[in-house]
């Protein structure tokens, strides 16, 4: 890494600086959520864009200079990161675009984005000398530690509520981490996991207190950037629950500004849940987030309360970025029509993002100019009963040409 690149962890709420080592998960004066700094000057004098032209590693190591960690894992080669941007014309046209692009970040190896902060944790958390990673999950996080820790040898313990889609337990388990599945909803579980890994002295991967998530997620925003030869979208949408995703999206863009390698921010939205809302709710309620009983099929974004809402809040004010909430209806018709048009099959949490870009379109909300990406956050094979709800069943046909020739007429 570049030396002193990282200047410390910065308070987004009191603004108060502390040092990045020792590390901190919150600020030490407030308790609030930390950013990290970085010296960009320095990094422009030491890292070029023709660097990475030159680089081969398509995965997240390759924005090293931008992580706060010394080194990469020694192996990388289940690759992080590095998911296609992926064009889709005919979207483009139908809605007015002069763009439409999807950041499919179902690709990664445990299906979700959630990897790429898994894999910046767990280099984090042995350059802290800890060997057991802590994480409370809805499912994908949990999948995520546990493929990512058995792959660098690591150990894992995940609090999830024992309500979440079977298929995601399924594969924590399939992983051999040590899953805890707990009788209460995902904001117990987060209590509970941030309190055992400080009795046991093992690393949080907490997402929303552990600032190296956010900066593990940014790296989807250098992606993008880059995929697009460093233009910059016009517009983004995102899926939010505990606002972490989003809040990372903003820092990855934020320091590609300040690097001067992209000329603007994109507009960030955040496409929530109608049963789970907090943080769009706040929006309109001059900024408070208040707590909410949430209830949707989009389990990857069922909080109650956000634990990075405020830094989402920042991420969408400051990118001139709006809110969109969508109820569970509409999230099963996105999961259908995303699949059906574009061959990508999205949980009802990554399809909350195109649901919101469906609503957006059909508000006016988009000039001919406007370039839109959405972020796909996880696949749909998570979550199979979900998808079912919305086909029905399936019905055997007989072996029989005729009534076969009848079956599909009729379809």
């Amino acid at each position: 890494m570049i030396p002193k690149a990282i200047t410390g962890l910065q308070c987004h709420q009191c603004n108060w600086m502390i040092p990045a080592d020792p590390f901190h998960y919150t600020c030490s004066k407030c308790g609030k959520n930390l950013d990290f700094i970085y010296d960009y000057d320095l990094i422009q004098k030491a890292w070029l864009k023709s660097d990475l032209l030159k680089n081969p590693d398509r995965s997240i190591w390759r924005y090293l200079p931008l992580l706060p960690v010394h080194h990469a894992p020694e192996n990388t080669s289940l690759t992080v990161g590095g998911t296609p941007l992926v064009s889709l014309p005919k979207l483009s046209q139908d809605h007015h675009l002069s763009s439409f692009q999807i950041k499919d970040d179902t690709r990664n190896p445990s299906g979700s984005l959630k990897d790429r902060a898994t894999e910046l944790s767990i280099q984090h958390a042995r350059e802290q000398g800890k060997d057991t990673l802590v994480a409370a999950s809805t499912g994908n996080a949990g999948s995520s530690l546990a493929a990512l820790t058995a792959y660098h040898g690591m150990q894992s313990i995940i609090f999830v509520p024992a309500s979440a889609p079977p298929a995601k337990l399924t594969q924590i388990r399939q992983h051999g981490a040590r899953l805890v599945p707990i009788d209460a909803n995902y904001d117990a579980a987060f209590d509970l996991a941030f309190d055992w890994a400080k009795k046991e002295d093992q690393y949080s991967r907490n997402t929303g207190v552990n600032p190296i998530l956010a900066e593990g997620k940014k790296t989807v925003a250098l992606e993008i950037a880059e995929q697009r030869n460093w233009q910059a979208p016009d517009h983004i949408f995102i899926p939010v629950g505990d606002g972490c995703i989003i809040s990372g999206v903003f820092k990855g863009f934020f320091d590609l500004l300040a690097l001067g390698w992209i000329d603007h921010l994109p507009r960030l939205h955040a496409v929530q849940a109608e049963g789970s809302a907090a943080i769009v709710d706040s929006l309109t309620r001059g900024g408070e987030i208040m707590a909410v009983e949430a209830d949707t099929i989009a389990d990857s974004i069922s909080v109650n309360r956000p634990r990075d809402g405020d830094k989402a809040r920042r991420a969408i004010l400051e990118s001139g970025g709006t809110g969109f909430k969508i109820n569970d209806i509409k999230i099963m018709e996105a999961q259908k029509t995303l699949a059906s048009s574009t061959g990508i099959f999205a949980e009802p949490a990554a399809a909350t993002a195109y649901a919101g870009f469906l609503q957006a379109s059909a508000q006016g909300f988009f000039q001919p100019k406007d370039q839109v990406v959405v972020i796909v956050t996880g696949t749909g094979l998570k979550d199979i009963p979900a998808a079912q709800q919305g086909l029905g069943s399936i019905e055997s046909v007989p072996a029989d040409m005729a009534l076969i020739e009848k079956y599909l007429a009729s379809e």
